[in-house]
């Protein structure tokens, strides 16, 4: 990273928005765009990803449709060479761990394309185009592996460019609101992971899996629309300011602010590996050891994965109501410990319910009630994680480390892929312990070296 970032990076907000664009609660009108431009965006990604496991594993692996996806022998082969034989659900698991980490890594080249050429605007509108193209090709086998290509790469034009057009909205000095401005933000993320894992899971079950693939295509395209219609509200190109000063490479004390925040960073791995195996092997176990019968009506597996997003868009305003009651808002090394201790806990309450049940099917409370956990926890590390970067970060690698944060997810779900291997061979309930054990790895860790980190994180 020193000498490849030779210039300093500013914010620069359009001369439209600094003259006064304040919304009613608030925030810069310009957050309620962002906000449903992500909800859009999380509709259809969610939506999606709510059926891709148990796509592969019912219809895509089996035989008479795997050969005609373009690549997919070729993919299989590789991954047995270094892996050894792969059972179709361990090989639906590498594909969605795969593919879901490189969501989150192609942020980092999207964040560094848009700050030296193409500009932040642009690198979204980009990113989402791309998307939807990924969601209409996803309607046909054949082309399965090109539509996955066209996801992860039209995310990292879009991910985080947009998160950080979030921050880029608030002074640097301006904490707090900046803090809830990300979770306003993530509150979208919810609302569309929510409302697509519901919709695009119950138009799968009832038309058939391309139907549920082919309506988050049209909700991405709406994503597209609502960028654009607030685009004079959003934060302009991030600009590049040259001068003697900003030729300098970062100072000492920049570089422990760098090295700091990916430290933490790379905590986050722990819980997020905990928490995002709920859209890789949970679907599968829920399928098959959950009793999901009411009054005749069998609830969608998918419905299970919307659940944890109704969790964190509830959890907001409770949150906010908690702390302002007990006068006393967490750190953000505390709320990050938090999120860990919670994904723990999320986990054990899966193995209980295992050995309660014994032989006979889980009752579906405890899925619900694991996937709600999992949702607060989200809550309490993620959007955390995001504001410390966009405050903390030295402002001419501040795009690169918003970029560099999803880097953490890309670990984790590439992670979650190689553990869902192990699925079938330790069984459901030492296999949700092992989850539980991950995540509170985080939350020791935190309680190691947080006060470390907090005093290197006091001077930025």
């Amino acid at each position: 990273m020193q000498g490849t970032i030779a210039i300093d990076t500013v914010p620069v907000i359009d001369a439209r928005i600094a003259a006064g664009t304040t919304g009613r609660f608030g925030h810069p009108k310009g957050l309620f765009y962002l906000a449903f431009t992500e909800a859009w965006e999380r509709f259809s990604f969610y939506g999606m990803s709510a059926l891709l496991v148990l796509y592969m594993v019912d219809q895509l692996l089996l035989p008479g449709h795997a050969e005609h996806v373009g690549g997919l022998a070729a993919l299989r082969a590789q991954l047995e060479a270094v892996l050894g034989p792969l059972s179709s659900q361990a090989f639906a698991s590498q594909i969605f761990g795969l593919y879901s980490g490189l969501v989150y890594f192609t942020p980092l080249l999207g964040g560094a394309i848009a700050d030296r050429w193409i500009g932040q605007r642009n690198a979204v509108v980009l990113g989402a185009l791309l998307m939807a193209g990924g969601h209409i090709a996803m309607a046909f086998d054949g082309s399965f592996l090109a539509a996955l290509a066209l996801l992860i790469g039209g995310s990292g034009f879009l991910k985080g460019n947009i998160a950080a057009q979030v921050g880029a909205l608030y002074a640097h000095d301006d904490e707090a609101r900046r803090a809830r401005g990300y979770m306003i933000f993530s509150t979208g993320i919810n609302i569309g992971g929510s409302l697509g894992s519901l919709l695009c899971g119950l138009l799968a079950q009832l038309y058939g899996w391309h139907f549920g693939f082919g309506v988050a295509a049209v909700f991405m395209l709406l994503g597209v629309a609502t960028y654009l219609s607030g685009y004079r509200y959003l934060p302009a190109r991030v600009e590049r300011v040259r001068g003697a000063a900003t030729q300098q490479r970062l100072t000492a004390a920049e570089w422990r602010i760098v090295l700091t925040l990916i430290v933490i960073m790379a905590i986050t791995v722990f819980q997020s590996a905990a928490t995002y195996q709920l859209f890789n092997v949970l679907p599968v176990w829920a399928q098959g050891h959950v009793d999901r019968g009411i009054a005749g009506f069998q609830i969608p597996v998918p419905w299970f994965l919307s659940i944890n997003s109704v969790a964190s868009i509830v959890g907001v305003p409770l949150l906010f109501w908690w702390w302002r009651r007990r006068r006393r808002e967490p750190d953000d090394l505390q709320k990050i410990g938090i999120g860990a201790w919670l994904a723990a806990l999320s986990n054990l309450v899966l193995v209980g319910a295992i050995y309660a049940a014994g032989d006979a099917p889980v009752n579906a409370f405890w899925p619900i009630l694991y996937s709600v956990g999992l949702g607060i926890a989200f809550l309490y590390y993620w959007p955390t994680l995001l504001a410390l970067v966009s405050r903390a970060a030295p402002p001419r690698v501040n795009a690169t480390l918003m970029g560099l944060a999803y880097m953490g997810l890309f670990a984790s779900n590439v992670a979650i892929g190689w553990l869902g291997g192990f699925y079938e061979r330790l069984g459901p309930a030492a296999f949700w312990a092992m989850h539980a054990a991950i995540a509170a790895a985080g939350g020791v860790l935190i309680l190691l070296f947080g006060r470390r980190i907090t005093r290197v994180l006091q001077t930025a």
